[in-house]
């Protein structure tokens, strides 16, 4: 590539995409429902072969070093285990010096940080486009080193997550684009005139370290990743250890679009640690690194939010998140709609109901519904694979363990349904397991009063004003990323939102039907509300991107 071709292909991918950007900051001022994607893995949409093309990929990966040119490389580690064969994957990735990952990006970024913002804008854009051309090979990382089922890989950590990352990219256009390159300046002083012409640089804050989660490491790292590359900040990614195959694919196509437009791909750089040396915490504390996206556990979150200072921090961790049934016109339609999203990946989601407070006269009722609409899932083979996965990891059996050892010693509680594997179709030794449901009264909240991460159901019978109390109670101490309510009375509904608002946990009301409701829509739904524990940031709005970039003004008398 010679020194015009360059200019050349930047002037076209900024052109390429300017209708993609335009059409994602119409949504996000809307807030109406679009995608540039399409979120379904149907033969009839992509034809026969790219799935078999993906599929191929993925296959001939196992068992072979992933090849990338990162800096300062002093190893290889790789320990994933596909939750559906529990066969490692095989797969061993490079190991850097953090200090030379650091290095290489404070290198990269003088040029990127000169970069026109529409023009990093567009880049972002465009990997976003790669990522989805190889949506078909991610959907199969996916799916065996996280457990989702396949249709929820490919639409879940494919085309919504991508919408995520266009919806932060949108946020970060409009926040650089309100700001004005130059001005001129007059007015008089002393009865001298006095003007002045000033320039206003946007200048990046630093280094971003994204620190992805194990269960959906895509849905979190596209926003991050594009809300700083954006702002013209280099970006290291720090994958889960059991988790690395989805965001190498992702840090080689992002690679490979900067190497084509002529930037250094040391903008994007991956950091493999293993569970016995973990390497977040040398990257944090590192000086240059001045931007940290994380998502995780709230134990690990909230060290850093104590602890992180004179930086940037984004977290999202977990919470509890609260169904509470005060009055229906049809049950099974709730108890539906309850089942599926709490069915889904085997609640192994950060919007996964968890405890559901039904009014006392109708929770037995209530409770036998729940378990009629799980067991149609579960004892539907092909049903059940295609919703609840497969297991992840140990941490989500323990949870389930734990529970169920805790109810024999709880005079209050009974189980009203037994975990137990499902048969998988494809995979006959898949790690499964269908939802523990366990009735409760309300004098024991020990038991449900904060997260489980698997599938785990408590049906608690309490009246709706003293549940929607303690809901958003457990909101403010817990947090809680997704509540739901259930009600004909609009006097309750009016009287009990706005202690969801105090405790800032998004709402979702009366939802039944084909669509889930712990799905969250890109450009429309905001994700998090920073409010309360489960997490100090929002995907997306202008507060996730706004700070990334910084204004610094120079000033001198008019020509």
């Amino acid at each position: 590539m010679d020194d015009a071709q360059p200019g050349l292909a930047r002037e076209q991918v900024v052109a390429r995409h300017a209708e993609l950007i335009g059409s994602a900051l119409d949504a996000i001022r809307t807030r109406r429902a679009w995608s540039p994607f399409r979120d379904s893995p149907s033969t009839k949409i992509h034809g026969p072969d790219k799935p078999a093309a993906g599929k191929a990929a993925f296959e001939a990966q196992l068992g072979r070093p992933f090849e990338l040119d990162l800096p300062g490389i002093v190893g290889r580690a790789g320990v994933e285990v596909s939750p559906y064969t529990l066969e490692p994957l095989g797969v061993t990735y490079p190991v850097c010096d953090p200090e030379a990952l650091v290095s290489a990006a404070q290198a990269a970024l003088p040029d990127w940080a000169a970069a026109d913002p529409e023009l990093r804008a567009a880049l972002c854009a465009e990997m976003a486009m790669r990522l989805y051309d190889v949506n078909f090979e991610m959907a199969q990382a996916v799916m065996h080193v996280a457990g989702q089922s396949y249709t929820q890989a490919f639409s879940g950590s494919g085309p919504n997550a991508l919408d995520r990352g266009l919806e932060a990219l949108a946020y970060a256009v409009k926040a650089m684009r309100e700001v004005a390159r130059s001005g001129h300046y007059e007015r008089e002083f002393g009865g001298e005139r006095v003007a002045l012409d000033k320039t206003y640089a946007l200048v990046p804050r630093g280094i971003g370290l994204v620190i992805c989660c194990a269960s959906f490491p895509t849905w979190n790292a596209y926003p991050a990743m594009f809300a700083s590359l954006a702002t013209g900040n280099p970006v290291i990614v720090k994958p889960h250890p059991i988790a690395v195959l989805p965001m190498a694919i992702v840090v080689r196509e992002c690679r490979r679009v900067l190497v084509a437009h002529g930037f250094d791909p040391n903008l994007v750089t991956l950091a493999v640690d293993t569970l016995d040396d973990p390497v977040a915490q040398k990257l944090v504390d590192h000086p240059a690194v001045q931007i940290v996206d994380f998502t995780g556990s709230p134990r690990y979150g909230g060290h850093l939010e104590r602890t992180v200072t004179g930086k940037l921090l984004f977290t999202e961790t977990a919470g509890v998140n609260t169904v509470v049934v005060e009055s229906v016109e049809d049950l099974d339609p709730v108890a539906r709609a309850v089942a599926r999203a709490s069915c889904l990946f085997s609640a192994q989601m950060c919007t996964s109901p968890q405890v559901i407070y039904v009014r006392p006269e109708l929770a037995a009722e209530f409770g036998r519904a729940l378990v009629d609409q799980i067991d149609a899932i579960a004892d539907d083979p092909a049903q059940a694979a295609g919703i609840m996965g497969a297991i992840q990891g140990a941490v989500s059996l323990r949870a389930v363990s734990s529970v169920r050892g805790s109810v024999e010693q709880q005079p209050h509680a009974r189980v009203l349904r037994e975990a137990a594997p499902y048969s998988h179709p494809q995979f006959p030794d898949a790690r499964t397991l269908t939802p523990l449901v366990v009735a409760v009264d309300g004098a024991a909240p020990e038991l449900y009063a904060e997260e489980h991460f698997g599938p785990v159901l408590f049906v608690v019978a309490m009246e709706p004003d003293a549940a929607v109390a303690e809901a958003t109670r457990l909101a403010r101490e817990h947090g809680s990323i997704s509540s739901y309510l259930y009600s004909t009375d609009e006097a309750f509904i009016d009287r009990s939102t706005p202690l969801y608002e105090q405790a800032g946990a998004n709402l979702t009301i009366n939802l039944t039907g084909a669509m889930w409701i712990n799905f969250a829509a890109a450009y429309s739904d905001y994700h998090v509300t920073g409010l309360n524990p489960a997490g100090n940031a929002c995907l997306a709005d202008l507060a996730f991107v706004a700070s990334r970039f910084r204004i610094v003004q120079r000033r001198r008398p008019a020509a």
